[in-house]
C-alpha cells in the first residue's frame, strides 16, 4: 500500500510524497543557541535533572518549534539517558559529555547492563514525549531518538568522550564475542527505548551513530551494521520513518542505507546528489548544510543554503537539515533565516 499525504510536511518528504515546501529541523536544535533555553539552565544547571523533569523537557523541546518555525521537533534527551536509568555512575557533565566511572572493559562488566523497561525505568521520557505531542499543532512532527550501539558504546567502554576510540576498537578486534554481546545489549535497549517514543507518540524516530565513521567499511560492516539492523527492522511494524545518522560517514553511507532506515542522514562533507545517488531512489535523505555556515555573512547562509537545495534536487525525499548539531554560540536568527529561506524556496 503506498503511503498517504498527511499534515505534516516532515511526515511527507521522509515518505517520499510531494510537499509544498522541503520541511527543516535542526540537530540540537532543542536549546543549544535560544537565549531562553539559557535562562532555563540558569535555573536547572544540571542537564539530566532538566530531561528527568517532563515539564521542563518538554518545554525545552517546543522552544525552538515557537522560535523557529521548524517543521518537526526533536524531543529533549540524551543518547545516554536510558543507559544512565539503569547503570549506576554514568552522568552528563557540562563541558564534558557523558562521563562514565566504571568503563565497561570485560565480560563481567555485562552483568551491569541489564534489560530496559521504558515505563518503569524512563517514565519521566515518555511523560515528556506526551506533553510535547499535545502541544504540537498536527503539521509539526515529534521525533524521538536514541543511541546506535557502537556510539553509546564508546562512552561506555572509553568512559566519557574520546580522540581515538582505542579502547573500543581493542575491545572490538581482541573481544569481539564480548564486542558483540555487549552491542547487542545495548541494540535491545534501544530498541525497547524507542518503540516506547513511538507508543507515547513519537511520530518519527532518528538512530544516532554519531561516531561510526571513526570506523572503515569492513569494521563497520561486521561489528556495527547487524546491530543497527536488528534496531531498525525491530521498529518496521510501526509504520514511522525512521532516519540513521553520522558523521563522518561519506565512506559509509550505503553501509547506513542498508541498515534499513527509510531517511539516511547526511553530513556536510558528502554532496546530496551523491548521497541520492548512493541510498536510491527509495529513500529520502536528510540534511546537510555545514553548521559553520550559520557565522557568515546573512548573503553567505542563503547562497548555501540554495546551494543544498539544488544539490538535493526537485524530487521528493528531501528533509533539510544542518550536517551536524547546532554549535552553541550559533546566532538563533540564523537559524530562522535558514527557515524561511527554505519555506520560500
Amino acid at each position: 500500500m503506498s503511503p498517504s499525504a498527511s499534515p505534516s510536511p516532515f511526515l511527507d518528504a521522509c515518505r517520499r510524497l510531494p510537499v509544498e515546501h522541503v520541511p527543516v529541523w535542526f540537530m540540537r536544535q532543542a536549546g543549544r543557541s535560544l537565549p531562553e533555553y539559557r535562562a532555563l539552565r540558569e535555573k536547572h544547571p544540571r542537564f539530566s535533572a532538566v530531561i528527568e523533569e517532563p515539564e521542563l523537557a518538554a518545554e525545552v523541546t517546543l522552544q525552538p518549534v515557537r522560535r523557529h518555525g521548524v517543521d518537526a521537533a526533536i524531543l529533549f534527551s540524551d543518547i545516554m539517558t536510558p543507559v544512565q536509568a539503569i547503570v549506576p555512575g554514568v552522568d552528563i557533565h557540562p563541558g564534558k559529555g557523558p562521563v562514565v566511572d566504571e568503563p565497561f572493559r570485560t565480560k563481567a562488566d555485562l552483568d551491569r547492563l541489564r534489560p530496559i523497561e521504558p515505563e518503569a525505568d524512563l517514565p519521566y521520557v515518555l511523560e515528556a514525549v506526551r506533553l510535547v505531542r499535545a502541544e504540537l499543532p498536527p503539521e509539526v512532527a515529534l521525533i524521538g531518538f536514541a543511541g546506535a550501539p557502537f556510539t553509546v558504546a564508546s562512552y561506555l567502554v572509553e568512559g566519557g568522550k574520546s580522540n581515538d576510540y582505542r579502547h573500543t576498537k581493542a575491545l572490538m578486534y581482541g573481544a569481539p564475542d564480548v564486542w558483540a554481546e555487549l552491542a547487542g545489549r545495548l541494540a535491545d535497549i534501544t530498541l525497547a527505548t524507542l518503540r516506547a517514543q513511538v507508543a507515547a507518540g513519537a511520530q518519527a524516530v532518528q538512530l544516532f551513530d554519531s561516531w561510526a565513521g571513526n570506523l572503515s567499511a569492513a569494521d563497520y560492516a561486521r561489528h556495527v551494521l547487524p546491530f543497527s539492523t536488528r534496531i531498525f527492522e525491530g521498529l518496521a511494524d510501526l509504520d514511522v520513518p525512521r532516519i540513521h545518522f553520522g558523521v563522518g560517514t561519506m565512506h559509509l553511507v550505503d553501509q547506513l542505507s542498508a541498515a534499513g532506515a527509510d531517511v539516511i542522514g547526511i553530513d556536510w562533507r558528502t554532496p546530496m546528489a551523491d548521497a541520492r545517488r548512493i541510498v536510491g531512489p527509495d529513500k529520502a535523505v536528510q540534511g546537510n548544510l555545514d553548521p559553520t555556515v550559520l557565522f557568515a555573512p546573512v548573503e553567505v547562509i542563503e547562497e548555501r543554503t540554495r546551494a543544498v537545495l539544488a544539490d538535493a534536487g526537485p524530487e521528493p525525499g528531501h528533509v533539510f537539515n544542518l550536517g551536524w548539531g547546532v554549535l552553541p554560540d550559533t546566532d538563533a536568527d540564523a537559524l530562522t533565516r535558514v527557515v524561511d529561506i527554505v519555506h520560500g524556496a
